[in-house]
Parts: structure tokens; C-alpha cells; sequence
């Protein structure tokens, strides 16, 4: 009799488990993912403006990170990425007239801010005039042709007359990332990087650092714009109507970005 009662127990119990794991296979199956290359300078935000729309939406995004020119010409040579944050204007746009996006979804994300850091304390003044001292061995820029805070770097010493003087001094960094590194690692004692690599929410995070102000170098507009690759992916689209709400305009302006 027991074992009777037990039998039937376990066969109401079995087609439920099976029903549940069923239920779990298909929500797995309905998530969806965007491959997103991402300028150097934007991996903090978009680590935290990912987390979040993965909790919102359940789909994830797959980030690369490097130097917007680098992506672009990964971009032209085939990769898969759906997705492009860069860290200008230019690039989209150029992908955009070469007929490599989906028409209509480029948009500026964010407009960025330069400062020049150092990882010591009290090192960096808050007018920039440790350049004008120019007492120091090394400094860190990006490169230039990569790197649209490197050509924004460059553009500061052009307009502060400082460029034949310090230009022998400086180590230039394949993308943003290794340029923050160099100061970080005590290789350079000051370095030019992005606002948003050193600051959140009103702080400066580490070190010392004086901001640039804008009319020292061109406005720095990050444009964001889908790619053919993402044309038929729906979360290449999702992922970019999430980037315009409010609550990943929340994260980008904590982290010293204009919008």
C-alpha cells in the first residue's frame, strides 16, 4: 500500500520537475545577446549600463573594448561586432557615408571631457600649470590616429604653445586604456585621459587631476550607430534605445560625461 501511495507521488511529481526545467530551457532560449565593440574610454559606463540591461531585459551585451580607430578598421575587415560606441563623431559618420550601418542609427551618446592625472597626490594642479613647469620625465598620451582623446591631448599643448616643448617627453599609448596604465604604473608621472577613467559621481577617484576646459581642443562627441551585422539582430535595437532612457543617462553624466 505504501509503496503504491509512493509510486503515484512520484509520478505527479515527475511531469511538474520536467515541466519547470522545460520553462527555464525556454526563458535561456528567448535571451538574446549584441556584440558591441566599445571605445576604451567608455568601459566603466557601459560595464554598468550593461548589468543593468541585462537585469531589465534579460539579454546581455558582449563588449570589446579598445581604440575607435582600431575597431574601425577590425569593423571594415569583417568583425562581428553589432554595435559601435566610439569615442567620436568622425568614424560612425565615415562608416555611415561607406553604407557599413543601418541607416538612421547613429546618435552622439556622449560628449566626453579630458583631463590631464596623475596617480600622485597634489602631483597635478587644478589650472594645469605642472605642463607649463614642464618638471617631469614622461607623460602619457594616446595615439592620436587611434585615439580621439590623444588628438584632443595634442590639441591642449598646440593651444597652450607647449607642443615642441613636451613632445619629446611623451609615451603614447595604443588606446586610452594603456595610456591611464602608464600613469597608473608610475612609467609616466602624468598623463592625458579620459574624465571618465578617474571620476564618479562629483570626485576625482585617485591621484590629482586637472580637468581641460573645452575650448582647449575640439568638442569630443561620441557617437553610437548599429552596424550591418546587427541589422536583424531585435537586442542590437534594444541595446540602443536602452543607451538613450534615463537610466543609462544616469550612469554616463555619474561618470563626468555631458549628454
Amino acid at each position: 500500500m505504501k509503496t503504491r501511495i509512493l509510486r503515484a507521488l512520484l509520478s505527479a511529481f515527475v511531469p511538474l520537475a520536467v515541466g519547470v526545467t522545460a520553462g527555464i530551457a525556454a526563458t535561456s532560449a528567448l535571451a538574446g545577446e549584441v556584440q558591441v565593440a566599445v571605445a576604451a574610454n567608455f568601459t566603466a559606463p557601459v560595464q554598468a549600463i550593461a548589468a543593468d540591461f541585462e537585469k531589465d531585459t534579460g539579454n546581455k551585451v558582449v563588449a570589446s573594448f579598445g581604440a575607435t580607430g582600431q575597431f574601425y578598421a577590425q569593423i571594415k575587415n569583417g568583425a562581428p561586432f553589432e554595435v559601435f560606441l566610439a569615442a567620436d563623431d568622425s568614424t560612425p559618420a565615415k562608416l555611415d557615408s561607406e553604407g557599413a550601418t543601418v541607416p538612421g542609427s547613429r546618435f552622439t551618446y556622449a560628449t566626453g571631457a579630458l583631463a590631464l592625472w596623475s596617480a600622485k597626490d597634489g602631483y597635478v594642479d587644478d589650472k594645469g600649470e605642472v605642463l607649463k613647469k614642464n618638471d617631469f620625465r614622461h607623460i602619457a598620451i594616446a595615439n592620436p590616429k587611434a585615439a580621439p582623446y590623444g588628438l584632443a591631448g595634442y590639441q591642449t599643448l598646440d593651444k597652450l604653445g607647449l607642443t615642441a616643448e613636451i613632445k619629446p617627453k611623451v609615451v603614447e599609448g595604443q588606446n586610452i586604456s594603456q595610456t591611464q596604465q602608464f600613469v597608473a604604473t608610475g612609467n609616466a608621472e602624468l598623463g592625458f585621459v579620459a574624465l571618465s577613467q578617474i571620476y564618479k559621481d562629483g570626485k576625482i577617484t585617485s591621484g590629482s587631476a586637472w580637468i581641460v576646459p573645452s575650448n582647449l581642443h575640439e568638442p569630443i562627441k561620441q557617437d553610437a550607430v548599429i552596424l550591418n551585422k546587427g541589422k536583424d539582430n531585435p537586442v542590437a535595437k534594444q541595446f540602443i534605445d536602452y543607451l538613450k532612457g534615463p537610466k543609462a543617462a544616469a550612469v554616463i553624466k555619474s561618470y563626468g560625461y555631458q549628454l
